[in-house]
C-alpha cells in the first residue's frame, strides 16, 4: 500500500503532481517495484486530462494512453498525473492555471520544462519513474536541471495514442528515472527495443556551435569528454538558434492547429502568453515558412550523416543549470536538445556534474534511430565514470508499505 498522506504532504512543497488515484496498486510484472507519475498531456483513465490547459481543467480521461496501458499491464502503480507548462510549450513549468513547480534541489527554482513535474517527482522520490513528453527537449532539460535520467526515444517508437499534441513530427513521449536500470526497464515495456550496436565512436560539436554555456556545464562537457574519449569534431549547416527557432515554429504552428476549436470556442481557456506563443506560426510567411523547413530538412541530413559516421554525438544536456522562477528562461535553452527531436533520433540526459551552488549538469548523448539499447550500454559507461547523481535537498525516504 502507499502512504498517501505523507506523499501529498511532500508533494506540498513542489507542486509536482497535480492530481493523485489513491486507488492505484502494484501488480505483477516486469514494473511492480515501481510507482510511476504521468505528465498531465499522457491520458490516465478517470484522471484529469488537462494538458495543462484551463480549457481542459474539467476533462476526465475515459481510458489510458496506450503507453500508460503497457506500464500498467507491466505492474506499475501509476500514482497520479504530473503539472507541466501549459500545453507543453514552455521551459519553466511556471503553469498560470496550475501554479508553478519546484526544483527539489532548490526551492523557488524551475525544474525545467515543459516535463517540469515530471522531473520534480522523480527527483525527490515522489515515484519511482515517471513520463513526460519531449518536443524540443522537454523531457533532457527537466532531468538535467533535477539531476536525474531521461530518455527521448526514437521518433514513433512508442505511441502518442492518449497525448495532447504539440507537433507529431517532433513529439516523443519518453521516460524518467533516478538510475539507468530504472530508465532502461521501464523503456523496454513502453517499446519494442532492437539488439544493440555498438557504438564504439563519439562525435563533438565544434566549439559547441558557439553557443555560451555556463561554467559549470563546459566543466561538466570536459569531464564526460574525456571519460568517454570523444575527439572528431563536426559542423551544422546552420547556427544552433536558427535551427532551434525553426523548431520552434513548427511547434508553435503545430500547436495552434491542435488548438484551433479552443482557440474559437473558449480562448479565455488560454494564458494570454500561450496565444502569443501560438502567433509565430500562425503570422509567418509561407516564404519564411518554406526556408525554415529547409533549416530543418538539412540538419536532419547533417545530424543523421554524423551518428551514421560515428555512433553517437556528445553534448550538454542544457547549457545552464536551473535558474530562479524569477528569471526569464533563456533562449538557448534548447539549442542543444532541439537537434534529436528534429533528426528523429533517441537521446538520453544523465547527471553529469555539479554547479558551485549545488545545481545539477546534465549532459546528453545522441544515437542512431532503433539503437536505444547501444545508447544506454554507452550511458552506462559514461554515468560510471562520472558518478554524479546525487539525492536532492527535498526528497521524500518512503511513502510505500506493504504491496
Amino acid at each position: 500500500m502507499l502512504h498517501w498522506d505523507d506523499l501529498e504532504s511532500a508533494n506540498a512543497a513542489l507542486n509536482a503532481f497535480t492530481d493523485f488515484d489513491r486507488d492505484a496498486r502494484l501488480g505483477d510484472g516486469p514494473l511492480s517495484n515501481l510507482t510511476i507519475g504521468i505528465k498531465a498531456n499522457i491520458a490516465v483513465e478517470g484522471l484529469p486530462w488537462t494538458g495543462g490547459l484551463k480549457a481542459y481543467k474539467d476533462r476526465i480521461a475515459g481510458k489510458d494512453a496506450e503507453a500508460v496501458a503497457k506500464l500498467r499491464a507491466a505492474g506499475a502503480a501509476i500514482i497520479g498525473t504530473l503539472n507541466m507548462e501549459e500545453a507543453a510549450l514552455g521551459a519553466k513549468t511556471d503553469n498560470p492555471f496550475f501554479g508553478a513547480t519546484h526544483n527539489p534541489h532548490k526551492i523557488s527554482y524551475t525544474p525545467g520544462g515543459s516535463s517540469g513535474g515530471s522531473g520534480a517527482a522523480v527527483a525527490a522520490g515522489l515515484c519511482d519513474a515517471a513520463l513526460g513528453t519531449d518536443t524540443m527537449g522537454s523531457v533532457r532539460i527537466p532531468a538535467a536541471y533535477c539531476g536525474i535520467y531521461g530518455l527521448k526515444p526514437t521518433a514513433g517508437a512508442i505511441s502518442q495514442d492518449g497525448l495532447e499534441i504539440v507537433d507529431s513530427s517532433l513529439d516523443s513521449i519518453g521516460p524518467l528515472a533516478r538510475s539507468l536500470e530504472d530508465l532502461e526497464t521501464v523503456s523496454r515495456v513502453l517499446m519494442n527495443l532492437a539488439d544493440p550496436q555498438v557504438i564504439e565512436n563519439i562525435a563533438l560539436l565544434e566549439n559547441l556551435g558557439g553557443v555560451d554555456c555556463e561554467p559549470a556545464v563546459l566543466e561538466g562537457y570536459e569531464r564526460a569528454r574525456e571519460a568517454v574519449g570523444a575527439k572528431q569534431k563536426f559542423t551544422l549547416p546552420h547556427p544552433l538558434t536558427r535551427i532551434r527557432f525553426a523548431g520552434f515554429i513548427l511547434s508553435s504552428l503545430g500547436l495552434s492547429q491542435e488548438l484551433a476549436d479552443v482557440l474559437k470556442n473558449n480562448p479565455d481557456g488560454l494564458s494570454d502568453h500561450l496565444k502569443f506563443l501560438l502567433t509565430f506560426g500562425t503570422e509567418r510567411s509561407a516564404a519564411d515558412l518554406a526556408e525554415d523547413q529547409k533549416t530543418l530538412a538539412e540538419t536532419t541530413d547533417a545530424i543523421r550523416a554524423v551518428v551514421e559516421q560515428h555512433g553517437a554525438i556528445l553534448l550538454p544536456t542544457a547549457p545552464q543549470v536551473a535558474f530562479s522562477h524569477d528569471d526569464k528562461a533563456p533562449a538557448n535553452q534548447a539549442d542543444f536538445t532541439c537537434l534529436a527531436n528534429i533528426a528523429g533520433l533517441p537521446a538520453i540526459s544523465i547527471p553529469a556534474g555539479w554547479s558551485s551552488d549545488g545545481l545539477p549538469v546534465g549532459m546528453q548523448l545522441i544515437g542512431a534511430a532503433g539503437n536505444e539499447l547501444g545508447l544506454f550500454a554507452l550511458a552506462r559507461e559514461l554515468d560510471e565514470k562520472l558518478s554524479a547523481y546525487r539525492v536532492p535537498e527535498v526528497f521524500l525516504e518512503t511513502y510505500r508499505g506493504e504491496r
